[in-house]
C-alpha cells in the first residue's frame, strides 16, 4: 500500500501529508457483500475494496484474491468471454512542451526547438506532410484508427484566428504559454492542420485530450464545445480521457502543477461530449497518490458517465516511473506493485457499473502481467500501435508492436476469444485461431493480412 503523500514537488511520500487518507469505516466484508451483488459502491466501500480492509496492514493476499474473483465474474457479466483489440497507430505530433509534469519524460523543452536555439535534443515535430504519410502508410496497411497525443507546444494554436488572438496580448509567451510558429525550426501548423492532415482515408482520428483542448483555447473565451466541434469539423472522431492522471488537486498540485485542474478536465471532456464525440478516461496511478486518491477518481469518471453515457472505455495506466523527475528527485522510490495493480483493475470493474470496457495496458504490464489482468476484471487488450514513444521515454520496455497473430495466442491461450473491434467499440470481430495469416479487417484499406512482416 502507498504511503500517503501530498505537499510540495520537494517532498517525499513518507514526508508529505494529504487531506484525503486511505482509511475507512465500512467493513471489508460488508463492501464485498455489495459488489457481488451487484450493489452500486459508495467511496467508503471502494476504499475497503481497494485496501482489502483498513483495519489490516498491506494488502490481504486472501482478501484480495477475493475482490478478484468478484470483479472476474461481474466482467463475465458484463462483456462475457471476448478479450478486444484494436489495429491501432499513434502519431505523437510534438515532443516539445513547457508544462513541467514530474511524471513526464515525453517532453522536451519548447525553447531547444527555436529556430536559433544551439541545444541539441532528441525530441521532434512533425510537419503536416510527416503527419499524413505516417497516416496514411498505416491505412494503408490496414490500421483502422490513429492516436495522437502530443506535447504542449508553444507555437500550436487552433487556428489562424486563434493566432492572432494570442499575438495580442502584450506578453504572449508569459500570459498565454504562446511563441509564434514561425519563430521555430519546424512550425507545427494549427490544430485545425494537423487534425485535417491525419484524418487520411476513413481512419478513426482520436485525438486532443483535455489539456491539449485547453492549450487549443488559452486566451479565449470560447466554450469547450466550440473548440471540440470546430476540431471534429476538420476530422477528429473521438477524444482521448488522458491528462486526468489523478482527478483529485492535492495530487495535481505534486506531480502537475502546471496542468488544468480536476474540475477543468471535467469540463473539457463534458464539451468533447457536447460536441458528439465519444470519450475514453484514464487514471495514472502509483506514484504519490493513496488509495482513496483511487477510488475518489473512479468516484469523478463514474459521475461523469452518468451525466453523458459517453465513455467507451477506462484505461488504468500504472506509473512507469524509472526515468521521470518524480523518481529522479527522489519523490516516489517505485511504482505500483503487482498486488495493487490486481486491485485497481478489479475495483474500477465493481466500481464503474456504467462503463462496460476496462483495459489491460501491455505496454505498461508487458504480455504475461497484462494477461493475468485480463482475469482481474479487464476485457480489452489495448492496440497494435506500431509506435510509442510516451511510455518508452518514462523507461518502459515492453515494446512497441503487438500483431494479430501475438493476439490471437495470448487470447486463445487464457481460454477467452480474441476480438479486432473498432475504436469505439461499435465494429467487432471474432478472430478464428486458425487462420493463416490473421490481420486486420476493419480497417479503410484492411484486407486481412498481418500488418507487418
Amino acid at each position: 500500500m502507498l504511503e500517503p503523500a501530498s505537499g510540495a514537488a520537494s517532498g517525499s511520500p513518507d514526508t508529505i501529508e494529504f487531506d484525503h487518507v486511505p482509511e475507512t469505516d465500512q467493513a471489508f466484508e460488508n463492501a464485498l457483500a455489495k459488489a457481488r451483488d451487484g450493489e452500486r459502491l459508495s467511496v467508503e466501500d471502494g476504499v475497503a475494496l481497494i485496501t482489502t480492509g483498513s483495519d489490516v496492514d498491506g494488502i490481504d493476499t486472501d482478501r484480495k484474491e477475493r475482490v478478484l474473483e468478484a470483479a472476474d465474474r461481474r466482467r463475465a457479466e458484463v462483456v462475457g468471454e471476448e478479450v478486444t483489440f484494436v489495429a491501432n497507430l499513434n502519431n505523437n505530433v510534438t515532443t516539445a512542451c513547457n508544462t513541467g509534469c514530474l511524471f513526464c519524460n515525453f517532453k522536451d523543452t519548447a525553447a531547444n526547438f527555436e529556430s536559433d536555439s544551439n541545444v541539441d535534443h532528441a525530441g521532434f515535430t512533425k510537419t503536416l506532410d510527416e503527419s499524413r504519410e505516417v497516416v496514411r502508410d498505416a491505412v494503408d496497411r490496414g490500421v483502422s484508427e490513429v492516436t495522437s497525443v502530443s506535447g504542449l507546444h508553444p507555437g500550436l494554436a487552433l487556428d489562424d484566428e486563434h493566432h492572432e488572438i494570442l499575438r495580442s496580448f502584450d506578453n504572449p509567451a508569459s500570459d498565454v504559454n504562446y511563441k509564434p510558429p514561425e519563430q521555430y525550426e519546424t512550425p507545427p501548423g494549427t490544430y485545425i492542420e494537423q487534425m485535417r492532415a491525419m484524418s487520411v482515408g476513413g481512419v478513426h482520428l482520436h485525438s486532443m485530450t483535455p489539456e491539449e483542448a485547453y492549450h487549443a483555447n488559452r486566451g479565449t473565451d470560447r466554450s469547450y464545445e466550440t473548440v471540440y466541434r470546430r476540431l471534429a469539423d476538420a476530422g477528429l472522431d473521438s477524444a482521448p480521457g488522458t491528462a486526468a492522471e489523478i482527478l483529485v488537486d492535492e495530487v495535481r498540485d505534486v506531480i502537475c502543477p502546471g496542468k488544468i485542474d480536476t474540475g477543468e478536465w471535467i469540463a473539457a471532456m463534458e464539451g468533447a461530449v457536447a460536441a458528439g464525440l465519444p470519450v475514453t478516461a484514464t487514471m495514472m496511478y502509483g506514484h504519490v497518490e493513496n488509495e482513496r486518491h483511487r477510488v475518489l477518481h473512479l468516484d469523478r469518471i463514474r459521475r461523469l458517465q452518468d451525466r453523458t453515457g459517453a465513455i467507451t472505455e477506462f484505461v488504468p495506466l500504472s506509473f512507469i516511473y524509472q526515468q521521470t523527475p518524480l523518481y529522479e528527485r527522489g519523490i516516489v522510490s517505485g511504482g505500483a506493485s503487482d498486488a495493487e495493480d490486481e486491485l485497481l483493475i478489479a475495483v474500477s470493474r465493481l466500481f464503474l457499473d456504467n462503463v462496460d470496457h476496462i483495459q489491460s495496458s501491455w505496454v505498461k504490464f508487458g504480455d504475461e502481467k497484462g494477461l493475468k489482468l485480463l482475469n482481474c476484471g479487464a476485457d480489452d487488450f489495448m492496440g497494435t500501435i506500431l509506435s510509442e514513444e510516451i511510455t518508452k521515454r518514462a523507461g518502459g520496455s515492453y515494446g512497441e508492436f503487438r500483431s494479430f497473430a501475438d493476439y490471437v495466442d495470448m487470447i486463445s491461450a487464457i481460454g477467452r476469444v480474441p476480438v479486432e473491434r473498432s475504436m469505439d467499440y461499435e465494429e467487432c470481430r471474432r478472430l478464428d485461431p486458425d487462420a493463416n495469416p490473421v490481420g486486420p479487417v476493419l480497417g479503410p484499406r484492411a484486407d486481412g493480412t498481418p500488418l507487418l512482416s
